[in-house]
């Protein structure tokens, strides 16, 4: 019987797509190293995303695929998580404690952007990844309310923020700060400031992951954000009606203008579904999102149904993913950040940390 060779098992595994990382994991480079003994084949790999929920069903396809070369009788697959930091925009410096910053970002008020931010950052989180959310939305910050969590942040050098720890995401909020329903009067200048010093003057600890919730539109605060802020990928929230759509593909030039990527769209509300009847109906519309990505070459994330259990899941504290974790819409959720998290992994990698730094001392 002839031995099975390393370039037949290669062969076969560039027959698998991943459907996350929309390739074979050879070309993906995830494919660390393959051990060839007898008529058992093992497998090392190493994801460069969170996939807690997607592990067994990776290793069952890989294990398949390989049983169907003549002479291999076991598969062994090791898999690992390395989640690494990834490049930014050109003169912005990496933010210490913070490998990679999401924007989540909306053309217009009442798409569902605050609701996709919080459970996009739960659904990183339980999926294995150090997830923090930052609400930006100085003006109308809501997820101290999303995330039933209602007290100030400490300050233990009296200079520094610590966040706010809810549902296990590090958070942070103006919210925190003022009494919920004190309007904030503010110009443009003093929420760019007031979203720096939240960002920059908080204690992150560790985070794979910081979600921005950015407040809707293209303003000062989006800028601020494109031009100082670290940011790695932006995530665009739209419904599938088509004012939406239009001011969505604003906000998805804005974020090109400024060379960050769009790491793709959700579409929200995509349908909605009697409770009583079952009855299945397109109130915003049908295949919004998905035109919108394919014109603009990004990728369609996923759709989210129009479910009263969303909302009421949010204005009780208890976002889906955390109020029932195995349900459908916290099952889409979870789909959706690997798909981001996929999608970023893939991006160019910032090494400056690896480097150290030379300085020339004159004696």
């Amino acid at each position: 019987m002839t031995g099975v060779s390393q370039p037949q098992v290669e062969t076969t595994l560039k027959e698998y797509i991943d459907p996350y990382l929309q390739m074979d994991l050879v070309s993906a480079k995830v494919l660390k190293n393959i051990r060839i003994e007898g008529d058992k084949v093992t497998l090392e790999i190493t994801l460069g995303f969170p996939c807690k929920g997607y592990h067994e069903t990776l290793i069952k396809e890989l294990t398949a695929k390989l049983k169907t070369i003549a002479g291999v009788g076991q598969v062994e697959v090791h898999l690992t998580c390395k989640i690494a930091t990834h490049a930014v925009q050109k003169g912005v410096k990496p933010i210490e404690e913070i490998k990679n910053i999401i924007a989540v970002a909306s053309g217009k008020g009442g798409v569902g952007k605050s609701t996709t931010a919080v459970n996009l950052a739960l659904a990183l989180a339980v999926e294995g990844a150090n997830v923090g959310i930052l609400d930006a939305d100085i003006y109308g910050p809501s997820q101290p309310r999303m995330l039933g969590v209602n007290t100030q942040p400490e300050s233990k050098d009296g200079n520094s923020l610590e966040p706010v720890i809810g549902h296990g995401l590090q958070t942070m909020s103006i919210g925190y700060l003022i009494e919920e329903e004190t309007p904030m009067i503010w110009r443009g200048p003093m929420v760019t400031q007031a979203l720096e010093q939240l960002l920059k003057d908080t204690r992150w600890q560790n985070l794979d992951y910081l979600i921005v919730d950015l407040p809707p539109g293209t303003g000062d605060t989006q800028l601020t954000l494109a031009q100082k802020i670290p940011v790695s990928g932006a995530v665009i929230v739209t419904t599938p009606q088509d004012i939406a759509l239009l001011d969505a593909r604003r906000g998805l030039k804005m974020f090109e203008k400024v060379n960050v990527p769009v790491l793709g769209i959700v579409e929200n509300m995509s349908i909605h579904i009697c409770s009583k009847c079952g009855h299945a109906e397109h109130i915003f519309g049908e295949g919004g999102g998905l035109r919108m990505a394919s014109e603009a070459d990004v990728d369609l994330l996923g759709a989210l149904p129009l479910d009263i259990k969303i909302r009421e899941d949010t204005d009780c504290g208890k976002p889906s993913v955390v109020s029932d974790p195995n349900g459908r819409v916290a099952q889409i959720f979870r789909d959706i950040a690997r798909r981001v998290s996929a999608k970023l992994s893939l991006q160019a990698k910032d090494y400056a940390a690896k480097f150290p730094s030379i300085k020339i001392m004159s004696n």
